[in-house]
């Protein structure tokens, strides 16, 4: 992938048609995503500073920005009222997004799409954590989440990616890339293709939950990587959920198991010493406590008792993604070396052999702070 530039006049031109006035001071690269390019933009208007976040939403990846927008911004609305309701605030809690001269929500001109909302002011974002008291308060976020969207009605969504986590398909296009090797990268891959394949049929356990109506379908988030919860500065508390492009129907396994295979590995999702990646059963421990204490009444039992299979599932699927993407050319994920989805494809699959290990421990711990969080409602 090439490195992002700056183009201050293309970020102005797309400000000015979202009816952003007044000169503009700063702008700067403000991204940790795979997916899209997003840019802080600092205007000065009537001698007062206005800050925005400009993004370019990925077409490759969300072909349908009518749909995509609809989605979030029903979504950001339902939840601007529902934090009304509790006495939060809105503006700092949820995202505000911005028309358009012509009153929609995103901007498409020469294949691009851009969107605009507001830039929350003295917050920041974590990549690894190691603090146990931050990743609690980053259960509760979601937790809480979880818990403001049970009313809304996920009918009304549309698939922005369709089978965005069925993981028995992520593995069918694992097989249909390894059949292709379209960039002749097949015979690198041999162990990680087998670790992959010798799992399929465990990989089947949520979707045959749901079937069977042991598990009900939620809006969920489906993209819960600690990075898409917006910290307060002050408080150091988890203040509001970003990135909403994949919010959709799906399952609370889901979003509990990617927010454990983002934030409770001991290293970043790159790192090549796989001697360095496992899952920390404290910062599972401290997450589980602060989600099932927002949402712990609001899940089934069944739902519960698979939420730490939940964890071994989206590892293991980022592992899959990861590597599909390294077979077909690196064409989904951005890339700073070529190597880097497979260094990424066998990270995650260290981290599920290190869950697996460790389950039977997970699924205790889930199943105490359970029972603990529903005596406390």
């Amino acid at each position: 992938m090439q490195e992002q530039i700056i183009d201050n006049e293309k970020i102005l031109s797309v400000c000015r048609f979202f009816n952003i006035e007044g000169e503009l001071t700063e702008t700067k690269i403000f991204t940790d995503g795979h997916i899209n390019s997003t840019y802080y933009a600092e205007f000065l208007q009537n001698g007062e500073t206005k800050k925005y976040l400009v993004q370019n939403i990925n077409i490759h990846v969300f072909k349908n920005q009518e749909i995509l927008m609809e989605n979030i911004v029903s979504v950001s609305k339902f939840l601007i009222e529902k934090i009304a309701q509790t006495g939060g605030d809105p503006k700092r809690e949820a995202l505000n997004f911005l028309k358009t001269k012509d009153g929609k929500y995103y901007f498409a001109k020469d294949d691009c799409c851009w969107r605009i909302y507001d830039f929350i002011d003295r917050a920041y974002t974590y990549n690894l954590i190691d603090n146990k008291d931050v990743f609690e308060s980053a259960g509760r976020s979601f937790g809480r989440f979880q818990c403001l969207l049970n009313e809304y009605p996920s009918e009304s969504l549309k698939e922005t990616i369709p089978d965005f986590h069925n993981t028995p398909k992520r593995i069918e296009a694992l097989k249909n890339a390894a059949k292709e090797d379209k960039v002749n990268r097949l015979e690198k891959v041999d162990a990680e293709l087998k670790f992959a394949l010798s799992r399929k049929d465990r990989a089947k356990i949520a979707l045959d939950l749901l079937e069977s109506g042991k598990i009900p379908l939620r809006v969920t988030h489906n993209d819960t990587k600690i990075n898409n919860i917006l910290f307060d500065e002050e408080t150091k508390k988890g203040i509001c959920i970003i990135d909403l492009d994949t919010i959709m129907p799906g399952l609370s396994l889901y979003d509990f198991g990617d927010a454990i295979r983002s934030g409770a590995s001991t290293a970043l999702e790159d790192e090549k010493d796989l001697s360095k990646v496992s899952v920390s059963l404290e910062l599972y421990e401290s997450y589980t406590k602060g989600y099932l204490s927002c949402c712990a009444d609001a899940l089934t039992k069944a739902e519960v008792e698979h939420l730490a299979y939940g964890a071994w599932l989206m590892t293991f699927e980022c592992g899959v993604r990861f590597l599909t993407d390294y077979l077909d050319g690196d064409n989904y994920f951005k890339t700073n070396y070529p190597e880097h989805n497979l260094v990424r494809a066998k990270n995650q699959f260290a981290m599920v052999s290190d869950i697996e290990r460790k389950m039977d421990k997970m699924n205790e711990i889930t199943l105490r702070l359970y029972e603990e969080a529903l005596k406390n409602k």
